[in-house]
């Protein structure tokens, strides 16, 4: 099982995909680079590579509570204060 989240195009041939996975009997947060290749019958596809993490769903609140923080820091950065260091 695995649900598409969202697709970030990375480069003209690689995208980062965000998808909830299952593996073992545990729901995963996969954060991965895919690469486009072609099917058997000239198709394009995205395979995934192995380049990217794999987070419990018990740590979405650490992974959201990151991203608020580079928020914070571009936000601070980009009013031209000193971004604070947690």
């Amino acid at each position: 099982m695995s649900v598409l989240i969202k697709d970030i195009q990375k480069s003209g041939n690689e995208i980062i995909r965000i998808e909830i996975s299952e593996f073992k009997g545990r729901e995963l947060i996969n954060i991965r680079i895919w690469f486009q290749a072609f099917d058997d019958k000239g198709n394009a596809v995205y395979k995934p590579t192995q380049k990217g993490i794999a987070l419990t769903v018990s740590q979405y609140d650490e992974l959201r509570e990151g991203i608020e923080r580079i928020g914070a820091y571009l936000k601070d950065k980009t009013d031209g204060t000193m971004p604070k260091n947690e």
